[in-house]
């Protein structure tokens, strides 16, 4: 596992982002672990938080992209932070797009704000948590509709490796639908790996019991590979 990888779970941990317990998702079903990266509300965190996507980004994409597409609301501020630590450690400048949810009917009009699009662009789109891919596939419907830029991949933070709306995950449904690289910085079967029996500033919140939970609830919801 590469040490930003190791760096990115204990980060999860520390900003509450990543929790263990019994939880509820959004589909009903029971889960022994959340990920909830509204959590994330401090600058030094947003900020280590861009460097981190934007690694992973340079290690799944290289420099061969210049927007990256942030979906309103969580992906604008993902957008913003992770372009600035792309141009700052990775000296990458790239432009930034995100859309409003209403489109705006005075001044400059439309529902795309910051770099409009000509239909060269080759654009990374960038999300928290792809659970169903609801949201992504409405974020490719408003870039066709917005010149069709190239749409190259998709990043999220956390993959869940769990069946979306087919036995495939969410990410690898829309890389099959769409033809694009999709990756996240890290995966569950990772974070399992990395936090069995390792504390976290003195706590161990993957034990053997924890891990038995995840890989049973993996066995139940898992996509296909």
């Amino acid at each position: 596992m590469q040490d930003y990888k190791a760096e990115f779970i204990e980060f999860l941990v520390r900003c509450g982002v990543l929790t263990f317990g019994d939880f509820t998702t959004k589909s009903g079903r029971k889960t022994p672990y959340f990920v909830n990266t509204g959590n994330y509300r401090m600058g030094a965190q947003l900020g280590k938080l861009g460097e981190f996507y934007a690694q992973a980004i340079t290690d799944n994409v290289g420099k061969d992209f210049d927007n990256l597409y942030g979906p309103a609301y969580k992906g604008i501020p993902l957008a913003v932070t992770t372009s600035i630590a792309l141009s700052n450690k990775f000296d990458h400048d790239i432009s930034v797009t995100y859309n409003r949810k209403e489109a705006k009917d005075h001044g400059e009009g439309g529902s795309l704000i910051g770099h409009k699009y000509k239909g060269d662009e080759k654009v990374v789109i960038i999300e928290d948590v792809v659970t169903a891919g609801t949201s992504v596939r409405e974020s490719m419907e408003i870039l066709a509709a917005s010149n069709k830029p190239n749409v190259t991949a998709l990043v999220v933070s956390v993959d869940r490796m769990e069946r979306g709306t087919t036995d495939l995950s969410a990410i690898d449904q829309i890389k099959k639908d769409f033809g694009i690289n999709t990756f996240a910085i890290v995966t569950v079967l990772e974070i399992i790996e990395y936090l069995h029996n390792r504390p976290v500033d003195g706590k161990v919140l993957i034990d053997d019991e924890m891990k038995k939970n995840m890989e049973a609830y993996l066995a139940q919801y898992g996509a296909a590979k």
